[in-house]
Formats: structure tokens, sequence, C-alpha cells
């Protein structure tokens, strides 16, 4: 009986430390969002689910969460935000899909993004975003698809993207990007189109014979 007892009691106390861990897990995500919707306008109120005071952000809408109640899924494309993106967003460590398209933000992207070694899709085309593209988004060896057109994107492609395997689409037309175009690893399968209204952005590099990043 005490043997019993006694397994019982580490029982419950592995699933006491389990929710603490689960908890905190949450917290540190909903915190993450909540530094984000302080950072945005929504003039539509399509975040007023986004309640600070809940343990759990899964319960709110444009939230998708695993079974674990992980963030995996940010769906924030064509609501009428503006303002900028987050460092804390990198916080997100199980987000997959980070979906801020046909918004208004403005600002630069943050190099904490480079942390989401989960994410599938950064889909930020049609926004107002400037500065550079972070050469730390390399590090995110599950991305399949990259969309940063139509923002105003300055600097030149990072030569870390091109190490990026996992790449399927890449898209940074309609921006200010300079220096030149990356053959190399997943940009070999790249169509020219993807890189086109970059008016200071030259042609394809040829290895060993180009100058890289001319006119940069």
């Amino acid at each position: 009986m005490a043997g019993a007892a006694a397994a019982a009691g580490a029982l419950g106390l592995a699933i006491a430390a389990a929710l603490v861990v689960a908890l905190a897990g949450a917290n540190s995500e909903g915190d993450a969002l909540s530094a984000l919707r302080r950072s945005l306008r929504d003039p539509g109120g399509v975040l007023q689910s986004w309640d600070p005071t809940l343990v759990n952000p899964c319960t709110w809408f444009h939230v998708t969460c695993d079974r674990d109640n992980r963030v995996t899924r940010l769906d924030l494309g064509n609501l009428n935000l503006s303002g900028h993106l987050v460092p804390e967003l990198g916080k997100l460590d199980h987000l997959q899909y980070l979906e801020l398209y046909k918004n208004n933000i403005q600002g630069t992207i943050p190099s904490e993004l480079g942390n989401l070694k989960n994410l599938i899709s950064l889909d930020l085309y049609k926004n107002n975003i400037s500065g550079t593209i972070p050469p730390t988004l390399g590090k995110l060896k599950s991305l399949v698809f990259l969309r940063l057109n139509g923002n105003r994107l300055t600097g030149p492609i990072p030569r870390e993207l091109a190490g990026m395997f996992s790449l399927k689409v890449v898209d940074v037309s309609s921006n200010d990007l300079c220096g030149t175009i990356p053959t190399s690893g997943p940009f070999e399968h790249i169509p020219l189109s993807n890189f086109e209204k970059n008016p200071r952005l030259e042609g394809p590099e040829l290895q060993g014979l180009a100058v890289y990043d001319t006119n940069c």
C-alpha cells in the first residue's frame, strides 16, 4: 500500500510539473502575442479576443494551436492592421505559419524571427515594411515559403538564404533591393519574375566572375 501511495504521489507530482511547464509555455506565448497586439493598430477590432489576462492564447481568434496548446499558426492576413512587428515573435518556438500579408505593417523585420526553427511559411507580402532582409532568416531550416514582395525592403538578398534547402518559394519582387540575385541552393529553381521590380537589383550572379552586391 505504501509503495502504491508513493507511486501515486510521484505520478501526481509529475503531472503537476508538466502542467506548470505547459502553463509557463502558454504564458510566454501569450506574452509574445500581447506584445504584438500592443504594437498594432486594429481599427476593425479583429483582435478583441486577444485578452492578455487569459493564460492560454489558444482561445483567441486567428490563433491556431497544437494538442499541447502551443501556438502553431497566426492568420492575420488582409485584416487592415497597421503598426510594426515585434522581436517577441521570436519566442513562438512552435510557430509554423506567420501570415501577415496585405496589411499596412511598417518598420523592419525583427532579426529574432530567425529563432522560429519550426517555421514553414513566412508571408509578409504587400505591406509597407522597410529595412533589410535579416541574415538570421537563414537559420530557418524548415522554411518552405518566403514571400516578402510588395514592400520597401532595401539592401542585398542575404547569402545565408542560399543554404536553406527546404525553400521552394521565394518572392522578393516589388521592393528596392540591390546587389545580385543568388543562383546557388534553392535559388537555382526560383523564377526571375520573383525578383523583378527592384530597380537596383542586378541579374543573376556568375560564380567566380561577378562582383557581388554592386550598386548596394
